[in-house]
């Protein structure tokens, strides 16, 4: 069995994508800086702890992201999948952001995609062959019309470390490309734009409704796949039609 590290795994689209990798028959480790709720959603999967693993893991701290890929592959192996999916998401106008809330959303988003790509990374290309799928935003395309600068910026960062990271890694069989999700039914979504402005994205929206966590773990899933050897550096808009390019 293959083996996938999905970063922010413990819950929300993390948490989906985890399960839709179990469900398709991968070994699935749940990295969240909640080690106690990565090792309920790793539960639930397996709970003999055979095929899915909850660990605590902080990916904007290099030396805690190291020691738990030591211990991952001292006890399963190398993996063939990183999901960068672990993200802070927060709305405020641009000047009322304080700069410690620009630096904690960047240090999570853009610095531990950066670290885990970087250590995961070495390690595929020692392999010869890896997937990795960063989970970017809309908001990194657009502006962040409905997030902060922070956010949409960080995302933004995302999306170019997809392409020199997949520039990079090529030669050495490892794929990385990025899937870019509009705003979807999860409740961190509403819980960060609010009710209203939730309900006013849906109006707008050709379908009137938000996008499917499932479906974005399952283009996840087709990522992963061994003969998607000729995608890399491609970004994957799922968005509702919300941006068009």
């Amino acid at each position: 069995m293959r083996i996938g590290i999905v970063t922010g795994g413990a819950a929300g689209l993390g948490a989906d994508i985890a399960i839709a990798l179990h469900a398709a028959g991968m070994k699935v480790v749940i990295a969240d800086i909640d080690a106690e709720a990565a090792a309920r959603t790793a539960q639930k999967l397996d709970p003999s702890g055979n095929t899915a693993w909850g660990l605590g893991m902080d990916v904007g701290c290099e030396k805690a992201v190291q020691a738990a890929v030591d211990t991952i592959v001292a006890a399963w192996g190398a993996p063939w999948l990183l999901v960068n999916n672990a993200s802070i998401m927060q709305a405020c106008p641009v000047l009322d952001i304080a700069l410690d809330s620009f630096d904690a959303v960047m240090r999570v988003n853009l610095r531990g995609t950066f670290i885990t790509s970087q250590i995961i990374g070495r390690i595929m290309r020692a392999q010869g062959a890896g997937r990795i799928v960063n989970i970017a935003s809309l908001a990194g395309q657009n502006g962040g019309t409905a997030t902060g600068a922070h956010y949409a910026a960080s995302k933004g960062g995302v999306l170019t470390l997809t392409k020199v990271f997949a520039r990079d890694l090529a030669p050495h069989g490892v794929m990385v490309n990025a899937i870019s999700p509009g705003p979807l039914e999860l409740p961190s979504v509403e819980n960060t734009v609010g009710a209203e402005k939730a309900q006013a994205i849906r109006s707008a929206l050709p379908g009137g409704r938000l996008g499917d966590p499932g479906y974005i773990a399952a283009m996840v899933i087709m990522l992963a796949r061994e003969d998607a050897a000729a995608m890399t550096g491609a970004t994957v808009d799922i968005n509702s039609g919300l941006y068009m390019r």
